[in-house]
């Protein structure tokens, strides 16, 4: 998976800051409260959506479920500037029943929706544990990551996992951008350039 030099700037501070909520000075798991309390803090965090994005998107953590990996993959591959309209998402990401009072809360600002944009693709990347990501850069555009994890390899490669079909797992890489590009495309926004 490929993602953009936004995005995979943006990843390490909302890691870094969920680390931080994460254990008191005692060591104890304390994440769960902490959030709590940021998110009765919304009306004082909406003001750093711009400046500070990642510290308004953890009050969204483990809100989401994604239905097509595809189109989130082309989502964190974008600039800032590129991102999907919230709206366009709705059948690609599912708001956790608990979080819709704060996203209709966060759609009231002028940024709201982009930052729900945001707050779903860092919750994206979160969730993908152990899985290698290469930021995509403008001088460079090779990308040796195949976009799969061991088992989609395995399969991809037979069963053996021994990588021996790179060709095969190529097209499936390819396959699975197109998806993401068609999708995006059907939604008004252009396509990438490769």
């Amino acid at each position: 998976m490929s993602i953009s030099p936004f995005f995979g700037n943006l990843i390490s501070a909302y890691q870094a800051e969920l680390d931080d909520l994460t254990f008191d000075s005692e060591g104890k798991d304390v994440l769960r409260h902490r959030l709590a309390e940021k998110r009765k803090e919304l009306h004082f965090l909406r003001l750093m959506i711009e400046t500070a994005p990642e510290m308004v998107a953890v009050v969204f953590n483990q809100a989401f479920q994604f239905k097509l990996t595809a189109v989130m993959e082309n989502l964190v591959s974008r600039e800032a500037d590129e991102l999907p309209e919230w709206d366009s998402l709705a059948d690609v990401v599912v708001l956790k029943p608990w979080a819709q009072p704060l996203a209709q809360e966060m759609l009231k600002e002028p940024m709201g929706d982009w930052l729900l944009t945001v707050a779903a693709g860092l919750e994206y990347l979160y969730g993908k544990p152990g899985k290698p990501v290469a930021v995509a850069r403008d001088d460079d555009d090779s990308d040796n990551d195949d976009g799969l994890d061991d088992d989609d390899r395995d399969q991809a490669d037979g069963g053996d996992g021994q990588g021996d079909d790179e060709d095969e797992t190529d097209a499936h890489r390819r396959r699975r951008e197109e998806a993401g590009e068609d999708w995006m495309e059907a939604q008004g926004f252009d396509r990438k350039n490769r």
